[in-house]
């Protein structure tokens, strides 16, 4: 049972790992940058989080790694979603939430990270998310 734990665990970073890789490729950011890549992961996560009405949340949460996924609920408080975000107020949370300068700003941050989870969940649950979005957000969304 130990080593199953362990084993699952070990699976869920390797797999958190890779997220925040991809960002990091996505930027040439080099892994002492690891930093950036988690707030950039955790700013968008959040904001998505909180956009979506509970339901589709917990759904989506399911194709996340653990880890992940905990970063995803924390400090989550379903009483208060969704909350109407456009695109524009999107980007304006994404600024305040993600304290680094980084070419293209807000908007290049939140696209890396939406296109990062597009692919590392699948394409219906995407397709979910993408129907619960108001059309602006909705296509910013890969």
């Amino acid at each position: 049972m130990a080593d199953t734990m362990i084993s699952a665990f070990e699976s869920s970073l390797d797999k958190t790992n890779l997220i925040l890789k991809d960002i990091e490729a996505a930027y040439g950011w080099p892994k002492d940058r690891r930093n950036q890549s988690y707030a950039a992961l955790r700013t968008v996560l959040h904001l998505l989080r909180d956009r979506l009405p509970v339901n589709e949340s917990v759904e989506f949460a399911q194709q996340l790694p653990v880890l992940v996924r905990g970063i995803y609920f924390d400090g989550w408080n379903p009483s208060d979603v969704p909350i109407k975000l456009n695109r524009d107020d999107f980007l304006y949370e994404v600024r305040q939430g993600f304290p680094y300068d980084v070419d293209g700003g807000a908007e290049r941050v939140t696209q890396v990270v939406l296109d990062t989870l597009r692919r590392h969940v699948t394409q219906g649950e995407w397709q979910d998310v993408k129907d619960t979005m108001p059309k602006d957000l909705a296509m910013f969304l890969p």
